[in-house]
C-alpha cells in the first residue's frame, strides 16, 4: 500500500498516512496536493493524481514532541548506515560503554559499526580499544527523525523533512537515484505540483 507524507500548514511534517486517506483530505479541501506519485485515480467525473505529499489547509497544534525508540533501524538511520569508527558500511550496533560494564542502551551510548570494528572493540571501553568515534552520538530531535525511523523515506519527501545528509544519502542509495537532490523552494514546488 502506498503512503503519503502529511505536512502542517507551516510545512512541518506531521505524519505518514495511507494514500487513500491523503486523497480524501485533498477531495474534502482539507489539504492541498504538493507532490504526486505519477499514478492517477479515475472516477466517473474526475481524475486525481495519487498524492505523495499533502499540506493541510489549516494549522494543527502538536501538543508534544515524538520520541524515537532506540532500535537498530533508527540507529542505522541516524548514522547513515556507516560505521562510526571507520566509515565502512555498518552491519551491527555497538555500545560505546559495554552493557557488561554498566553501559545503557541509550542514544548517546549506541552507534552503528561494521563487523570488523565491532569485533576489534569487543567488550572493551572506547579508550582501552584505542578506537575513536567519527561523530559523537546524540538523540535525534524533531518529527523528522520519527518519520525517518519508519524505514523508507521517499525522494519526494526529502525536501520537506529537512533531514541531514547521511539520512538523505541513505534514501538515495536505497532507491538507486544517486547524486544530490539539491535544495527546493517549498512554496514553488507546491505550486508546480498543483498546476501539473
Amino acid at each position: 500500500m502506498s503512503r503519503a507524507l502529511v505536512l502542517n500548514a507551516t510545512y512541518e511534517p506531521l505524519c505518514v498516512v495511507p494514500t487513500r486517506r491523503a486523497l480524501l483530505l485533498v477531495l474534502q479541501a482539507k489539504a492541498e496536493l504538493l507532490s504526486g506519485t505519477g499514478r492517477v485515480y479515475h472516477s466517473a467525473r474526475v481524475s486525481l493524481a495519487e498524492p505523495s505529499v499533502v499540506r493541510l489547509a489549516y494549522f494543527v497544534r502538536v501538543p508534544h514532541q515524538a520520541h524515537v525508540a532506540v532500535n537498530r533501524r533508527a540507529i542505522f538511520a541516524r548514522d547513515g548506515h556507516r560505521c562510526q569508527y571507520c566509515g565502512a558500511q555498518a552491519e551491527n550496533i555497538d555500545h560505546i560503554v559495554p552493557r557488561s560494564k554498566g553501559g545503557l542502551h541509550t542514544w548517546d551510548n549506541v552507534v552503528a559499526a561494521c563487523r570488523r570494528c565491532n569485533a576489534r572493540k569487543r567488550d572493551h571501553m572506547l579508550e582501552e580499544s584505542g578506537m575513536k568515534l567519527r561523530h559523537p552520538p546524540s538523540a535525534p530531535r524533531g518529527r523528522q527523525w520519527a518519520l525517518a525511523a519508519l524505514g523508507t523515506v521517499l525522494p519526494d519527501w526529502e525536501p520537506y523533512l529537512g533531514l541531514p545528509a547521511p539520512v538523505r544519502g541513505l534514501a538515495e542509495r536505497r532507491d538507486g537515484l544517486g547524486g544530490s537532490l539539491g535544495q527546493l523552494n517549498v512554496p514553488e514546488e507546491g505550486a508546480a505540483a498543483l498546476s501539473a
